[in-house]
């Protein structure tokens, strides 16, 4: 009749997230992500304050997962059709150097990120929410939507997040990449000191 077993956490070691072994293989080799910011980084609601500013909350383990693929090696982007100080302000803090605003067409936009990197399309991933990220989506060599995405989004995705946008959906989506590469262990090891 023994009292309740002890069940030890999980080994930091091994991530809690599994991907299919199909869902890596196709996202290896990857040297840039692009990420829209209404309903993936955020949760897709704007906010305004009286004086008519505009609000938007992010997610701290989102921009980590940003700040994570950039040590790996990995170009995070942004392309966005909106433009405010908080979005600035927040990619800005994160370190994210390749950002265009107020985009209403993100191929020709992805395209000259790419150009200027000298990188090509099968080397890119991209994730997004609804139909302007469409064309995008189609073109990259990865593409990941949010669990909350539109339906025609998640159709032509490799990968659908079991979070949502603006709830650590980007941050799943860097989780993989960073598998795809081989990158995971080695910055979860740095974390811990090597000890883990």
């Amino acid at each position: 009749m023994g009292g309740p077993s002890f069940v030890p956490p999980p080994s930091p070691a091994l991530p809690a997230q599994r991907f299919a072994p199909e869902v890596l293989l196709a996202a290896q080799d990857l040297r840039i992500a692009f990420f829209d910011v209404d309903g993936v980084l955020t949760d897709g609601g704007v906010y305004f304050s009286e004086a008519g500013e505009t609000l938007k909350r992010f997610s701290i383990l989102d921009g980590y997962g940003l700040q994570l693929l950039r040590r790996a090696g990995i170009t995070p982007a942004v392309i966005t059709g909106r433009d405010s100080k908080p979005l600035r302000v927040r990619l800005e803090a994160l370190g994210v150097e390749h950002v265009r605003y107020g985009i209403t067409d993100k191929l020709p936009a992805a395209q000259a990120i790419l150009q200027a990197l000298g990188l090509d399309w099968h080397q890119a991933a991209a994730m997004g929410d609804d139909w302007p990220d469409l064309p995008l989506l189609r073109r990259v060599r990865f593409a990941v939507a949010p669990a909350n995405a539109h339906v025609e989004v998640r159709a032509v995705a490799h990968h659908v997040t079991t979070a949502l946008g603006g709830a650590g959906a980007a941050r799943e989506c860097c989780d993989l990449l960073l598998m795809a590469g081989g990158h995971y262990r080695r910055l979860l090891d740095d974390v811990h000191g090597g000890a883990a």
